[in-house]
């Protein structure tokens, strides 16, 4: 009766499974000294370094056309989703992407900390 019941459950588990395959994924194991350390970033940052101004003005395409939709102050890091073409500013025709639909900065004013990859 036991081998039965075994049986059974060996031929319901391999059913299960031939009929529900599961992928397990393993997360990174986080660093004892640092927990957050498995959490990967996915922007660039960069810093506000215009000299001329208090403020970079934020836009909402990558141009000096398209309208003011906020500012950053001289100094503050941003985050950068990418890079885009845009109107010139000074020679510079590159433009920044902020996250969650902020708008856009001129690359010209931004000096960014690391790579920052094309939209």
């Amino acid at each position: 009766m036991i081998r039965r019941t075994l049986r059974n459950g060996l031929v319901a588990a391999i059913a299960a499974v031939a009929l529900f395959p599961v992928t397990a994924v393993a997360a990174p194991a986080a660093h004892p000294a640092n927990p957050a350390r498995h959490h990967v970033t996915t922007h660039a940052w960069g810093r506000v370094t215009t000299h001329h101004y208090r403020h970079l003005n934020v836009r909402s395409g990558p141009g000096t056309g398209y309208r003011v939709v906020g500012t950053r102050p001289v100094g503050r890091a941003l985050p950068i989703v990418c890079k885009t073409r845009g109107s010139d500013v000074f020679g510079n025709h590159r433009w920044y992407k902020l996250p969650h639909h902020e708008g856009y900065v001129s690359a010209h004013y931004v000096h960014n900390h690391s790579a920052v990859r094309w939209c």
